[in-house]
């Protein structure tokens, strides 16, 4: 039995995100994955099960990555005003400086394949992030609805910015994202 190499996983995955970023998830193949990673068609299944397998485990490891990103220098010192923009920031730092990933889990979480692999299950992965919102729902600071929901007037202002930016249709300017952050806030706070 053959070994994994993770220096070929990392390149299986980049050519993954590379493909599907550039010809969308109707064109893309076990062949063209290989053949964009520099290895042979068996070496992805030596790494992975299937191409569903594959998409699975590469959202899972991308939307792992945005969640750490969306925590760093979170503390409970601050208010939640201030951990509201810190983790807005943060989030439009990962979608700026991990673009492809972001793509790539915009189109995912877009396609029916989501719904097939069942991978709207990363919950545990934003628990510090979750903790913070839901202690900020149970002190009154925050509207009293759904965490997800709630979270939602944050994340998507951010993404819409970036998609427009990367479109070419918006500047990111730090008054744009006071701006931002300010609507968000005032979307969210009790």
């Amino acid at each position: 039995m053959r070994h994994k190499d993770e220096t070929k996983s990392e390149a299986i995955f980049q050519a993954t995100i590379e493909l599907l970023n550039e010809i969308g998830f109707s064109d893309i193949s076990i062949s063209k994955i290989a053949k964009r990673a520099n290895v042979s068609p068996a070496t992805l299944y030596i790494h992975f099960e299937n191409k569903e397998d594959m998409l699975a485990k590469l959202y899972f490891r991308v939307k792992e990555k945005m969640s750490r990103q969306l925590i760093v220098n979170l503390d409970e010192s601050m208010s939640m005003e201030q951990l509201i923009g810190a983790m807005m920031r943060n989030l439009l730092h990962f979608v700026m400086d991990h673009r492809e990933d972001f793509l790539f889990m915009e189109q995912i979480s877009n396609s029916p394949l989501f719904d097939k692999l069942c991978l709207d299950d990363t919950k545990w992965m934003f628990k510090p992030l979750l903790a913070y919102i839901e202690q900020g729902i149970q002190n009154g600071t925050l509207k009293q609805i759904h965490t997800f929901q709630l979270l939602s007037y944050c994340y998507f202002p951010v993404t819409l910015l970036a998609k427009e930016y990367f479109k070419g249709r918006a500047e990111i300017t730090e008054q744009a994202v006071q701006d931002m952050i300010r609507m968000s806030w005032d979307a969210v706070r009790a």
